[in-house]
């Protein structure tokens, strides 16, 4: 044990310290830093002061004399969240990591997170860039392990804790907690009968570093101590990477078919499952089943299958049609009103969702491999949310998204061109876990097409708003606004189609959306693109996004000089 008149508290620093603690010394180079007076520019409207880094310290140095590049959320801005600023100088310095590793410089990349997920105040260019993010971590890792430290303070929440998930190794301390849904937001969502925000105790013993280190969702626990977090950062380097936690998906599906809802859950009652994996049966349930929303009523119109495969969770519906001259695989997540989690029965996106996404997605990898052309793979979106509950939170939700994320990154770089058709809502983790990893987003033009981080009733009380004045503040930030025309301004839509009856569509209807997507699959497979890049080279994208593409252009010529 170290003598406490030695420790250094890691915690209690600002991000800027975390970072140069964890670089060698003298190395620390910050890029973007305050100096260069890149800030949001959508707070100031909002009333709402900016930061001139945005909340994010990037900053290249070296880890025992290896070249490094340390990514570090400060907390203490917006709670951590992420807007476009903050979002582009993550991603760009990862995606600048990653041409590192492909010019044979072996940058080690570090994040330091601390963070609430997406900044409601830039909601969906906040998502925009956590699901670039995520696709920068897969790619990254097959070169370098990337290392996660979530010390304490707010710990990680939303879209960064699935990003998390996809890291190589996450060290955390006692203080930190790490989950999808913040207990507040569970509460406001569910009712305090399934979560008691004020119940520090229970929380920390769910999402709390002990019990993730305990259950095998992070791999060190360390004491708040600047040597030994440093120390355990070091060694993450020196050893081989064990297969990344989102790509074990037939051990946590095991893990999870064990599971009773029904019984009195508690924080020792994961621990129980961990060690041990028993054989998990396929149900491989293949009948007629009704379709009880828009998203599984476009399944059947686009399949004209008679059943889905319904091979892990009845709300996961897959299978293969013919698109064109080849065949593509469908997948959608739907409503099951009889679902043995609770959570899940409107169709979001909850544990078995998450596995269940990645098992398919990962069938059609292992059955196409070496193939010249592999298959499209067609995401039919509507998805509400992810589960807000209190079971969902301590099996780990975060990391059920994030294998969901992974398999359609992998997918996507397995040379399977992704295209996400949106004919619903499309919300939250649940959207980063089913359509934002896609090649091309498509989307029908109809007010039932949402696309959000957040219900409005808890966007409202989470930014201390009426429902009115947050409609209001749309109007000013496109970003903000939950129809899809205002998510077309962001030039991340591929085509935003016009004309189609979206809950009962002909014959014709169907056809043009054949149509459309064969044209994706077309413009995919013509420009080899295997990345996310295309959604800012758009021309609604140069403008609506003009800072993201600002802040990938400093960089750029930050980190090359």
């Amino acid at each position: 044990m170290n003598d406490i008149r030695t420790k250094i508290s890691f915690v209690e620093s600002n991000a800027r310290d975390r970072v140069k603690q964890i670089l060698d010394s003298e190395s620390f180079y910050e890029m973007l830093g305050p100096f260069e007076r890149i800030s949001s520019p959508h707070l100031e409207k909002q009333g709402i002061v900016p930061q001139n880094d945005d909340g994010v310290i990037v900053a290249k140095g070296k880890i025992e004399n290896e070249p490094a590049v340390v990514i570090s959320i400060e907390s203490a801005f917006q709670g951590g969240g992420i807007g476009e600023v903050s979002g582009a100088k993550i991603a760009a310095a990862l995606e600048m990591a990653l041409d590192d590793h492909h010019n044979g410089i072996k940058t080690r990349p570090v994040i330091i997170l601390d963070s609430g997920g997406v900044r409601l105040q830039e909601a969906n260019y906040g998502l925009l860039a956590i699901a670039e993010i995520q696709s920068a971590v897969v790619a990254l890792r097959r070169y370098m392990p990337v290392v996660g430290v979530i010390p304490g303070k707010i710990g990680s929440f939303g879209g960064m804790s699935i990003t998390a998930g996809l890291f190589s190794k996450i060290i955390m301390t006692a203080e930190g907690r790490l989950g999808l849904n913040g207990p507040e937001v569970i509460e406001q969502e569910a009712g305090i009968t399934e979560l008691d925000s004020k119940n520090r105790q229970l929380i920390w013993k769910t999402i709390g570093g002990t019990q993730r280190v305990a259950t095998s969702l992070a791999d060190e626990l360390v004491e708040d101590d600047r040597k030994q977090i440093v120390n355990a950062v070091q060694n993450a380097f020196k050893t081989k990477p064990s297969k990344p936690r989102s790509a074990q998906v037939e051990k946590y599906i095991s893990i999870l078919k064990q599971v009773n809802p029904k019984e009195n859950i508690n924080p020792n009652y994961f621990r129980e499952f961990t060690p041990s994996l028993h054989p998990y049966m396929q149900s491989n349930l293949q009948r007629p089943l009704e379709a009880k929303s828009r998203g599984q009523r476009w399944f059947y119109a686009l399949t004209s299958l008679e059943a889905p495969n319904t091979k892990i969770s009845t709300t996961v519906w897959s299978g293969d049609a013919k698109l064109g001259n080849e065949k593509a695989r469908f997948i959608t997540v739907g409503p099951d009103p009889g679902h043995r989690f609770p959570r899940v029965r409107e169709g979001e996106v909850g544990l078995e969702e998450g596995w269940a996404l990645a098992h398919t997605i990962n069938e059609v990898i292992q059955a196409d491999a070496g193939k010249e052309q592999p298959r499209p793979i067609i995401a039919i979106v509507d998805v509400p949310s992810q589960a807000y509950g209190y079971v969902e939170e301590l099996f780990g939700l975060h990391q059920a998204c994030a294998a969901a994320v992974n398999a359609y990154a992998d997918a996507r770089r397995a040379g399977h061109p992704i295209v996400a058709l949106l004919v619903g809502k499309a919300i939250s983790g649940a959207f980063l876990s089913h359509g934002l990893q896609a090649n091309r987003l498509l989307a029908l033009d109809d007010k039932e097409v949402n696309v959000h981080v957040m219900s409005k009733g808890s966007a409202a009380r989470v930014t201390k708003r009426t429902i009115a004045e947050l409609e209001q503040v749309t109007a000013d930030v496109p970003a903000m606004a939950y129809d899809v025309q205002s998510f077309q301004q962001l030039g991340a839509l591929y085509e935003l189609i016009s004309g189609i009856r979206a809950d009962h569509p002909t014959k014709e209807d169907v056809d043009e959306i054949y149509r459309k997507l064969q044209q994706a699959v077309d413009d995919i497979h013509s420009k080899r693109d295997q990345s996310l890049a295309e959604r800012l080279y758009s021309s609604l994208a140069k403008k609506e996004r003009s800072t993201s593409i600002q802040v990938r252009e400093k960089m750029q010529k930050q980190w090359n000089d």
